[in-house]
């Protein structure tokens, strides 16, 4: 009775008020093949200690304890203790959207000390108050490109994460912004600058490049933004591993920086929900989509925070709109908040600075794919399905298979090291591969 609490006389008082004697009696209007005359083919109800020791069983069934060399957007990192201490309390976890600044400011205080930061992160003047995630990040940055510039057209690079490229031809199907992809060059697994140039015309608005790619190779960001403006074209810079942005320089080439910030202590959880960012310079922010959290000062002169140059009306109607799908992941992006908090500065760049050093053992002991600088994750040669299944029996979850994506890839997966990798699991995974 926890989840349907009527009982058997409230159900009768509530059925004599409407004039009916059985609960049948109230779908009697629908046609005789619309109503089910026999109980759903499903198991009968448990208790409530059942359905955990249901769901304990299912649990364990998990692969809990094994190491992993998966990465392709997704990181075993790990979440400072801190990030659910804070993100469970009730201010935080039963908040919906702080329009009402007079009883916000504890969530509004928690958004801009995010935007700060990861203004701080990219080299950015401005940020956003978070995204859905990375993947939905970049349509938008892309259509922000296409109403700065006034033109339609968007590159995209094929070492751009394959589900965000995905994400993006899903958003630009209807909306008028043809898109088109540049290759890489097959020794570096750097972007084509040379297939850029030429795919390069008047209609291009946005070039999105990302750094670390997919492959984990760091990328050519300033050769395409010179490529791109000599165009007329805005730079969109993507990012997948936020940990990298501890130790790469940032770009002050882009015009627009879109990732995603799964790394900073949000747990993978299935694939989601994530926190995606949008930053840019402070000339575009009247175009870039979602909340802005803005600093002002009250009636009193005390510091105070609010929604800003954005109404509630333009994340609800169309015509005002920049955009009508984002969202702000306020909750999931306070988790990264705190991971920063945590970290500060310099553990940030010490953390980043581990995961190179893990992922540069692991690539002395095979032989990378390709032969351009990576961060912590990058491709390597070899039979995957056998070494993937090796593996496997030893509880270690292997490197991501890269065919699905990528034909000309096929005896290549991808690989990643982070801090939370062993070096004795990749000595096993560097033997399963020679």
């Amino acid at each position: 009775m926890r989840y349907l609490p009527k009982s058997d006389s409230e159900r009768q008082e509530m059925l004599a008020a409407c004039g009916f004697t059985r609960s049948e009696e109230l779908f009697q209007q629908l046609p005789k093949d619309a109503v089910l005359d026999r109980p759903l083919n499903i198991a009968a109800g448990v208790s409530e200690y059942e359905i955990i020791d249901f769901f304990r069983e299912q649990s364990a069934r998990n692969a809990n304890g094994y190491a992993s060399f998966l990465g392709a957007g997704v990181y075993n990192h790990y979440r400072p203790v801190m990030a659910d201490v804070v993100v469970s309390r009730g201010e935080f976890l039963t908040s919906y959207t702080p329009y009402q600044a007079e009883i916000s400011q504890g969530t509004l205080t928690a958004i801009f000390e995010f935007q700060t930061m990861i203004c701080q992160l990219t080299g950015m003047d401005v940020a956003n108050a978070s995204m859905y995630d990375g993947s939905t990040a970049v349509p938008e940055a892309a259509m922000m490109a296409v109403r700065i510039t006034g033109r339609s057209k968007v590159l995209v690079s094929r070492t751009v994460h394959p589900e965000y490229r995905e994400v993006l031809s899903t958003y630009a199907r209807y909306q008028g912004m043809p898109v088109a992809e540049f290759g890489y060059v097959a020794g570096t697994g750097q972007v084509d600058l040379e297939d850029l140039g030429a795919k390069l015309d008047d209609d291009t608005a946005a070039v999105i490049v990302q750094s670390p790619n997919f492959f984990g190779i760091v990328d050519q960001v300033a050769e395409a933004a010179r490529l791109a403006h000599q165009s007329g074209a805005l730079l969109v810079l993507v990012f997948a591993e936020a940990v990298a942005l501890g130790i790469l320089e940032p770009s002050h080439e882009a015009d627009i920086v879109a990732g995603e910030l799964q790394s900073f202590a949000i747990s993978p959880s299935y694939g989601g929900p994530y926190a995606g960012i949008i930053a840019t310079h402070e000339k575009y922010v009247r175009q870039i989509p979602g909340r802005l959290v803005g600093q002002t000062v009250d009636m009193d002169g005390n510091r105070a925070y609010c929604l800003t140059l954005s109404t509630r009306e333009q994340h609800i109607r169309r015509e005002k709109a920049t955009s009508n799908i984002c969202t702000n992941q306020a909750l999931i992006a306070l988790m990264a908040t705190v991971f920063l908090e945590v970290y500060g500065k310099q553990g940030l760049r010490e953390l980043a600075l581990q995961n190179l050093s893990k992922a540069h053992y692991l690539a002395s002991k095979v032989k990378p794919h390709f032969t351009g600088p990576f961060f912590n994750e990058f491709v390597v040669s070899g039979n995957v399905e056998k070494v993937n299944q090796e593996l496997l029996a030893k509880k270690i979850i292997g490197g991501y298979p890269l065919a699905k994506h990528y034909p000309e890839l096929k005896d290549t997966m991808l690989v990643c090291a982070t801090e939370m990798t062993k070096r004795e699991s990749m000595d096993i995974l560097a033997e399963a591969l020679s």
